[in-house]
């Protein structure tokens, strides 16, 4: 499943046959994102595509010394999930 970052529309996208997934989010500062809202088609849902948008979210933050804030309820639903990407909050 490949996602796209679109950073001039602020957004993680992945395009299926079956519709699309897309996280949103705010760029409060230079290295800080706050994913703010994730959405995904509803003949996509429970096949892990948010789950992988939020995934590709902590690659970009990881490679670009950024650090995120999970202010969507999926996306920190999905970190206390997957606490071996704290490193990745943004503390404050």
């Amino acid at each position: 499943m490949d996602v796209i970052h679109e950073p001039s529309s602020h957004r993680f996208v992945v395009l299926l046959p079956g519709g699309q997934g897309e996280l949103l989010y705010s760029r409060l500062s230079p290295a800080v994102l706050d994913l703010y809202h994730a959405e995904v088609s509803p003949g996509l849902r429970g096949q892990g595509v948010a789950a992988r948008l939020v995934e590709a979210a902590c690659e970009y933050a990881r490679a670009s010394g950024s650090r995120l804030i999970p202010s969507c309820p999926y996306v920190a639903w999905w970190f206390r999930q997957h606490p071996e990407h704290a490193a990745l909050l943004a503390t404050d």
